[in-house]
């Protein structure tokens, strides 16, 4: 096996990796609601520590690039996410009477690992020569769908078949992903991976207009990815009344099988990715708000599957219009555009935790949910998810003054 065959392989499993980090807490909400009585907010917080996490290691390399070594950050990723796995897995053991105690300190550990992959993982890729750089990052970021659609289905066949009480040797399952990980980066060659941001200090790029405009494209594309991947399960079951194994699997499932979907076909024939991204903040708003609005059960998970597709390209074109910006960036460029994926892909699932709480609390929402017809956990979470939507709605304007602007370059 050649090197950059290798090391493209430990790259592609690191992201099946952060899709198993990514998802394994949304698609067990329900689950841990009903075995350990967690509320919303706290399940919220879960994604919250997950992303707060990754925004941490993300700043620290914003700022500290140069000291640490990245070689050996690139392969200890795989090795944290596996031992975070395993503590997530072991909280009810370790931690009989507070099984969410483990399940966060599991949640820090392996979300530190989701950090390193974010900021390190797409250099690697960026360094390998290549006839076509945007389409190769496409193709990184869709391997995270396709493996999001894995972890979905396994996840959801496993639950069906040895009940939800043996959800923690799901997770050992999966811990096979970044075990196989670590093991292609342990003897692979990275690419010359020269310090290019050396000498481009963090204070230059931020003083970049367009450099801040493609932070905040990348914030509000993890903002509008992420709430309906994140909340999408949960949402499924409980607002729109859908069995948990077929909203799993034509909803979530679905959902990850058409972002997969939209970055592979970039990946292949992809070109002007901000366009893309306009056009996919529009149709994301648009979805957003049919899920959240329709009464009809089938409209609704319809909208949160081509929710993934209209999405699809908001985070790695982000990184694409950065790196045309700015190629000189390096590593302190891809970690500043990671802490603003991370801190919109933090803020807005815990909004929607929050909002769901409070609304199945006030009377005023709860009065009008009757009148429609709704439980109020069915009002809650279509509130919290109409919430959601208000960021796609705002990026269609950031992204056309972006799209302009490169007209005009």
């Amino acid at each position: 096996m050649s090197d950059y065959k290798r090391v493209k392989l430990a790259c592609y499993t690191a992201n099946l990796s952060m899709s198993v980090i990514s998802n394994i807490s949304p698609v067990l909400f329900i689950t841990f609601r009903m075995i350990y009585g967690v509320s919303y907010s706290l399940l919220g917080l879960l994604v919250l520590i997950n992303f707060c996490t990754q925004l941490t290691v993300d700043l620290l390399f914003s700022f500290f690039s140069d000291k640490f070594n990245i070689e050996k950050s690139v392969k200890l990723t795989p090795v944290l996410c596996f031992i975070g796995l395993l503590i997530y897995a072991l909280s009810p053991l370790l931690f009989p009477q507070h099984a969410y105690l483990g399940l966060v300190i599991g949640t820090v550990v392996f979300s530190a690992s989701g950090g390193l992959g974010e900021v390190l993982i797409s250099p690697v890729i960026a360094a390998i020569p290549s006839e076509n750089p945007d389409r190769e990052m496409s193709k990184l970021h869709s391997v995270y769908a396709w493996g999001v659609v894995f972890v979905i289905i396994i996840a959801t066949l496993f639950i069906m078949v040895c009940g939800a009480q043996k959800w923690y040797c799901l997770v050992f399952l999966l811990m096979l992903v970044p075990f196989l990980s670590s093991i292609l980066f342990f003897k692979a060659k990275l690419p010359d991976m020269k310090p290019e941001g050396k000498g481009l200090s963090i204070k230059k790029l931020l003083s970049d207009k367009s450099m801040l405009m493609c932070i905040l494209l990348i914030f509000l594309g993890g903002a509008s990815e992420c709430t309906m991947a994140q909340w999408a399960s949960g949402f499924i079951e409980k607002a729109l009344g859908i069995p948990k194994a077929a909203g799993d699997i034509f909803g979530v499932a679905a959902f990850s099988l058409m972002l997969g979907l939209g970055r592979t076909l970039y990946s292949k024939n992809g070109k002007n990715a901000i366009k893309i991204i306009f056009l996919g903040f529009i149709g994301a708003a648009v979805c957003y708000f049919t899920a959240a609005l329709t009464l009809n059960p089938i409209i609704g998970l319809i909208a949160c599957a081509v929710t993934g597709f209209c999405v699809s390209m908001l985070w790695p074109g982000s990184l694409i219009v950065a790196s045309d910006y700015r190629p000189d960036g390096g590593v302190i460029m891809y970690a500043l555009m990671a802490a603003g994926g991370d801190l919109g892909a933090s803020v807005t699932p815990q909004l929607v935790g929050i909002i769901t709480d409070l609304s199945m609390k006030n009377p005023g929402i709860l009065h009008i949910a009757a009148n429609l017809g709704l439980q109020p956990e069915q009002a809650g979470m279509k509130l919290g998810i109409l919430a959601g939507g208000l960021f796609p709605l705002v990026a269609i304007f950031v992204s056309f003054k972006i799209l302009k602007k490169g007209e005009k370059r």
